[in-house]
């Protein structure tokens, strides 16, 4: 008997863990370029002496949806939509390289352009981008920023600098607890992607089906509630057959 409470344990478990990264992504069902994480199960023998009739259910993180979200029009100059498999390269916590698709970028008031997340966008000389004083901002598709100095008119604008945006499949990429892309090679540094990367004046929305997470919570709810069921009927017949055990002694 105890080995179908902890069979059924597993299960639980793994409901619980499926259960958080399902909320995880409702609650970035609004955020710019979020990827919906993906999380399933698999059966996992338990070995040990004895016939291998015990098989445990365990979590496992199989990565993020690469799909793309839906393109929103904003007009605004600091928003950008990346194109498939286009990455933007930002500073990360821990003054590493690390990947975005979050496109609703802003400046600092001392001119460091950054994203929403507060995370530092790299240039394609791998540097964090500091813009000077200016009286207009424009991205180009290709990624270069442009602007207009103080003052000056409209003919005086020249490039300042160009955005690093790489050229990186999504099983090149894994995802780190701050919510940021790293390369799983570090050893083979991802590329600078040529010609047109992004569509400014756009965002892309995350790619999160809020009904269909909401119906898979409610699923794994219930799917939770039996396996605890299961858990509670198990430890019911375990002390009805000790008392039984206590009688016939």
């Amino acid at each position: 008997m105890d080995k179908a409470l902890y069979i059924a344990m597993t299960g639980a478990r793994a409901s619980l863990q499926a259960q958080s990264t399902v909320s995880h992504n409702l609650a970035n069902a609004d955020t710019a370029g979020f990827k919906a994480a993906l999380a399933n199960t698999e059966a996992f023998p338990v070995r040990g002496a004895g016939y291998p009739s015990r098989v445990a259910a365990l979590h496992v993180d199989q990565g993020f949806d690469a799909s793309a979200g839906a393109l929103r029009v904003t007009g605004n100059p600091l928003d950008v939509s990346l194109h498939a498999d286009r990455w933007l390269a930002v500073q990360a916590p821990d003054g590493s390289e690390a990947y975005t698709r979050a496109g609703d970028l802003s400046l600092t008031p001392n001119g460091q352009l950054v994203t929403s997340g507060g995370h530092a966008l790299l240039g394609q000389d791998g540097n964090p981008i500091a813009l000077p004083p200016h009286q207009a901002l424009e991205i180009g598709q290709d990624g270069t920023v442009s602007i207009v100095p103080l003052g000056e008119g409209a003919d005086t604008m020249a490039m300042v600098g160009r955005l690093k945006v790489v050229d990186a499949r999504p099983q090149q990429l894994t995802r780190g607890l701050d919510g940021l892309m790293r390369n799983t090679a570090p050893q083979q540094p991802l590329q600078q992607a040529p010609g047109t990367v992004m569509t400014t004046g756009a965002l892309e929305e995350s790619n999160v089906d809020a009904a269909g997470a909401l119906v898979q919570m409610i699923q794994l709810q219930r799917q939770f509630e039996m396996q605890v069921k299961v858990i509670k009927t198990g430890d019911e017949n375990a002390r009805a057959s000790t008392s039984l055990l206590r009688l016939g002694g």
